[in-house]
This record gives C-alpha cells, sequence and structure tokens, in this order.
C-alpha cells in the first residue's frame, strides 16, 4: 500500500511510523486509519522488524478525528446503528494482534483517537510538551478505538472514570502519576529514549519469543483464574524449548555474548498459535 498519511520507515530492525499529517496535527481521516492497518500488517509481515515506534509529524501527536467535515463529522445518518465500524477500533485491534513488541511515543497533544490508539501499545512514553484528553464526551460521543476495554485495565476504572467523565485535557505529569505512561522526557530526547528501548529488544531476544509473550499477556487480560496462564505457559516453555532459539539463549548466557536468534514470527510461531478464537464483529 502506498502510504500518504502516515510515514512507515524501517532502520536497523526498528520501524517508525510516523502520522504525517503535521499542518492538520495529524488529525484521524478513514485513509489515515486504512494506512495503519496496512502498516501493522506489513510490520507482522517482515521479519526484520523487531519494534515498533508509533509517534507524530511536528508538534503534535494527533489532535482526534478530523472534524473538518464540520457539526455533522459523526453522522452516518445513510448507513443503519450498528453497521458502521469505528475506525479507530479497527486499528486498535489490530495493533492488539501485532506480533511485534508497539512504543508509542507520544510527541505533543495526543487526544480523541490520539489518546486511544496509544493504550494499544505495550509502552507509552511522553514528551514535556505531551498533552492527553478522552475528550468524547465533549464532542457528545462515546469513548473509541476500544478504549473503553484498554483504558481501565491500564489505569483503573476510577482514574479511567475521572478522565473520561471531565473529557478535560491533562499534562504528562497527570498522565504519569496516573499510570497511562511510562516516564516523560525533554523533546529533543524522546525518540533516542524510545530507540534505546527499541534497540534493547531487537539486540537480545528472541522474536518468536516477543510474539508469544505479548499475545499471552494481552489475550489473558481476561482470563479469571491463574490456572489459563500455567496451561499456557506451560505449552509455551515446553514447545520453544524444543527449538533452536532457546539452545541458543542458554549458550550465548553461558559464553556470555550477544545471542544470534534466527527463529521468525511469521514462519516458525508454535502449532498451538493462535490458542485464541478470531473474533468477528457482528
Amino acid at each position: 500500500m502506498h502510504f500518504e498519511e502516515i510515514a512507515y520507515e524501517v532502520d536497523d530492525r526498528i520501524l517508525t511510523i510516523t502520522l504525517d499529517r503535521p499542518e492538520k496535527l495529524n488529525a484521524m481521516t478513514a485513509r489515515m486509519g486504512e494506512e495503519l492497518v496496512a502498516a501493522f500488517d506489513a510490520a507482522d509481515a517482515d521479519d526484520t522488524v523487531r519494534a515498533i515506534i508509533l509517534t507524530g509529524r511536528g508538534r503534535g501527536f494527533c489532535a482526534g478525528a478530523d472534524l473538518s467535515d464540520g457539526p455533522g463529522a459523526f453522522d452516518h445518518g445513510d448507513i443503519p446503528i450498528g453497521e458502521q465500524r469505528d475506525e479507530g477500533g479497527l486499528v486498535t485491534l489490530r495493533m492488539f494482534d501485532c506480533m511485534k513488541p508497539i512504543i508509542a511515543v507520544v510527541n505533543g497533544p495526543a487526544v480523541g483517537f490520539g489518546a486511544a490508539v496509544t493504550l494499544a501499545a505495550d509502552i507509552r512514553m511522553a514528551s514535556d510538551q505531551a498533552r492527553f484528553g478522552f475528550v468524547h464526551a465533549r464532542r457528545g460521543i462515546v469513548m473509541e478505538a476500544a478504549s473503553s476495554w484498554f483504558l481501565p485495565r491500564i489505569v483503573g476504572i476510577a482514574q479511567a472514570s475521572e478522565w473520561v467523565f471531565s473529557g478535560r485535557v491533562f499534562s504528562a505529569d497527570e498522565a504519569l502519576a496516573g499510570g497511562l505512561i511510562r516516564s516523560i522526557h525533554p523533546h529533543v530526547e524522546l525518540l533516542s529514549a524510545a530507540r534505546a528501548i527499541a534497540r534493547e529488544i531487537a539486540d537480545n531476544t528472541s522474536a518468536v519469543s516477543i510474539a508469544l509473550s505479548r499475545q499471552m499477556m494481552w489475550k489473558l487480560l481476561g482470563a479469571d483464574h491463574p490456572m489459563e496462564a500455567h496451561k499456557l505457559d506451560s505449552r509455551g516453555v515446553d514447545a520453544l524449548g524444543r527449538l533452536s532459539d532457546s539452545k541458543e539463549g542458554v549458550a550465548s548466557f553461558l559464553d556470555r555474548r550477544l545471542p544470534q536468534f534466527t527463529l521468525r514470527p511469521s514462519e516458525d510461531m508454535p502449532d498451538f498459535y493462535p490458542w485464541w478464537t478470531p473474533r468477528r464483529y457482528e
């Protein structure tokens, strides 16, 4: 797919996906949503990609939905209620199933979809210039991009409720105190700090181990007993323990050297993957 509203750049096994409408503070459009889904598809298909950074061009991360159509921006009156898919949700659901770790690098204001899309990342880091806002109630709509599932799991129901019910925009300091982000960085140092984390992943870990572990954590969030994790852990350790990466991981530890892992998520996942039933929208 030819990208017009995002940039897709792979450098030394780190993919940077950049929301690229700086003149509009990277406001979300249907085209941007389609491109983001395609970008995560491409990332999963490319075994050279070991970690993904999601950020924005210019002074903003993402200002939310593009409201240039005016008061009817959210009105899909020509489509029966229940048949219109939330475009932001299509993006976060694709991120949810991604096999690569995702770092959201919030370089400026992130409101509406801009705040919601970060929730499907594994790690969130912010510039000291960043601002966040789950502003949907102030626009007369409800939470989008599956954020009603993600946000309470990340920050707890009480903090999520305050931010959503008020719809106010809040600082990076408040986001850090509330558990939404990992860390705050001087603006000029933010991307390099994120790349340092991505570099540590790329240089030291098995891609198949990361792909399996990422899905284990996300998919087990709804499990009703740790026995479900134990059963899945047991299958995973047994299956991966028979493969070359586990042998290389032990050998490199004993030899005190960096590992040279060779397994590829596109081809070498264990037979039980995926163990969950893919969800369809009804």
